[in-house]
């Protein structure tokens, strides 16, 4: 609905550079185009009363099919899944992703339920409009692309890999306003090192996604 939302971020950064390099394609729709009447309306007042508006399911559906490819479509809603780091590395394989950003109360539920493949939330929160979730998205998605980051290998020991949040990261100075780096990560020692980023990996985790913790627990069990 707000196309120039996404200008700036989209012409910045890596993500710009893939964009310009033409490493990944992104191409912004106007939903404004599809609008009906004279003034291009998108919404309307919702069936049942309300205080808020809802997205018309024919200007999206138009929308929708003006792209050439049809992809897979996501649509960013409030009732959505919660997006992981597994949906971003299976997006990462798809040719071609179609984003929906809705706006106000939401979108008409029949073009939810017979022009989407899923809906997500990126957040236990409420924002203006999915423009937001579709730029992380599309950061998420195009980062995991070859060719995007300089060391692909950069993204193997990330946080949510394996059920775990990254252990803490330091650089030089090895000691800044009194506070020295861990003595292990300069020993030179990589077998000390890395069971000490484990070490990192799952105290972190425990101590601030006990959610995260209880899972990969869970996964770690023998079954009987």
């Amino acid at each position: 609905m707000f196309p120039e939302y996404l200008e700036s971020p989209l012409a910045t950064s890596l993500v710009g550079k893939a964009i310009a390099d033409a490493v990944v394609e992104v191409d912004v729709v106007d939903l404004r185009q599809f609008g009906a009447g004279v003034h291009r309306t998108l919404d309307d007042a919702p069936f049942g009363g309300g205080a808020g508006m809802v997205m018309m399911a024919e200007p999206l559906a138009q929308a929708v099919e003006s792209v050439e490819e049809p992809g897979h479509r996501v649509l960013f809603a409030a009732a959505g899944s919660p997006l992981k780091q597994e949906d971003l590395d299976r997006w990462a394989g798809i040719e071609h992703l179609v984003l929906v950003c809705g706006r106000y109360e939401g979108v008409d539920e029949r073009f939810a339920d017979s022009m989407v493949d899923e809906e997500v939330s990126i957040g236990d929160y409420v924002l203006l409009g999915g423009e937001a979730a579709a730029l992380a998205v599309i950061e998420g998605v195009v980062r995991l692309v070859p060719g995007v980051l300089g060391n692909p290998e950069s993204v193997v020991g990330e946080s949510y890999r394996d059920g775990l949040l990254e252990e803490p990261q330091f650089t030089r100075p090895a000691e800044w306003r009194g506070i020295a780096v861990p003595d292990v990560l300069v020993s030179g020692n990589h077998g000390e090192i890395d069971a000490w980023r484990r070490r990192q990996r799952e105290e972190r985790t425990r101590s601030r996604r006990p959610d995260l913790w209880a899972q990969s627990d869970d996964e770690s069990s023998p079954t009987t």
